[in-house]
Parts: C-alpha cells; structure tokens; sequence
C-alpha cells in the first residue's frame, strides 16, 4: 500500500457513515469520468435539464456535466473538487454548493461559448 493509499484510508476511517457515502460517491463519479470519452458530436449550448427539488451534491454535478456536455472536465475538476471538499469535510449546506456548482458551470459555459 502506497502513503497516499494509507492516507486516504486514514481519513476515510475518520469520517462519519454519511461522509463516506459522498466520498464513495465522488470517487466513483470521478472514475466514471476518466473511463468516458469524448462524445463525437456534443451540442454546443447548454440542455435543459431542470433541478430536482432534492438533490445530493453528486447527482447535482452528474446534471451539470449532462447538462453542459461541451465543457472539458479537466477545467472544471479543481473547483467542483474544492465545493465537495467543503460540503464533506467542512459541513457546508449541499443546496450552497449546488448554487456555486451552477454559478461555475455557467461561467464556464459562457467562457467556452466565448473562445476563450
């Protein structure tokens, strides 16, 4: 076993039954990512896939990546990381997230429509 496994083992250990139950869920939306690959013809403005009144933060970020299939997960992964580090770790409400997570995903959006 590697330090870095140790370590996530470590702190997985010292999160509550719930807490690993997101991690799980995001390292499993993370595998699912890396095993996607590109699809040959995405459409270039946003789909209309409306928020669900309850929502956990990954079914959340599994909508947005539908809903915006053209933008690169790679420029969305540090900051969609840092938001689920927040709510697991630092008990910040999941609706907050999900509002930034939609704020970013439109930024994004409107910074990939642009060219830049």
């Amino acid at each position: 076993m590697t330090q870095d496994e140790r370590r996530l083992l470590r702190l997985f250990r010292s999160l509550s039954e719930s807490q690993r139950t997101s991690l799980v869920d995001f390292a499993e939306f993370l595998t699912s990512r890396a095993s996607e690959g590109a699809a040959p013809s995405q459409p270039q403005t946003p789909l209309d896939i409306p928020r669900p009144t309850e929502e956990s933060l990954i079914q959340a970020i599994k909508r947005l990546k539908a809903t915006y299939p053209m933008l690169a997960g790679d420029k969305l992964l540090h900051e969609t990381s840092a938001l689920v580090t927040q709510h697991i770790l630092h008990k910040r409400p999941a609706a907050e997230v999900i509002d930034e997570l939609e704020a970013m995903f439109r930024r994004q959006y409107e910074n990939h429509s642009h060219g830049e």
